[in-house]
This record gives structure tokens, sequence and C-alpha cells, in this order.
């Protein structure tokens, strides 16, 4: 099964979580910060989005940083992916 994004909708994986700090310290699941770097999986074809034309300048396998709050959370073949408008993309990562 995979995703297939609609309008400018965009699929991405979170980059991983650190579980430790610099120092060594061991971080409680409760105390990691959802990350903001993300890998682009998979990109909506744009168009028509609420009476306006959008064109879609996000590639697959383009990181990025996401708003930390922003999208849709999902879980497909035990992964976890969130689903974001591509305006919620603050950057390209290079």
């Amino acid at each position: 099964m995979t995703i297939r994004p609609l309008a400018d909708r965009v699929v991405v994986k979170a980059a991983e979580v650190e579980e430790t700090t610099k120092s060594g310290i061991i971080l409680a699941a409760s105390a990691q910060e959802k990350p903001q770097f993300a890998e682009v999986v998979a990109v909506g074809p744009g168009g028509d989005v609420d009476g306006n034309k959008v064109e879609m300048y996000i590639n697959v396998g383009d990181k990025v940083i996401i708003g930390k709050y922003a999208g849709t959370e999902v879980k497909l073949n035990k992964e976890e992916f969130t689903i974001v408008r591509q305006g919620d993309i603050l950057a390209v990562i290079e």
C-alpha cells in the first residue's frame, strides 16, 4: 500500500528523533521533541486549489523543514508519515 497525495499535499517522513543528548543523557519518549526535519516521500499534482493555481516546486527526496505542528500524522505499514500542504514547508535543506 502507498500514499498518493492530492492537490497541493506533500507526504513526508520525519527524521529520526535523537534519544540521547550530546552529553549522553538518555531522553524519555515524552521528553523528545517532534522532529521538524523530514524527507519528502510523495508529492501531489498541484493544480487548482481553492480557486488558485498551485505549482508544485517540492520534489520527492528533498530534505525539508516543516512547521512544528503542521500536517496530519498517519501510520501505514508500521511507518509514520505526515501529510502537509506545500505551504507548510518552511525550507528545503540543500
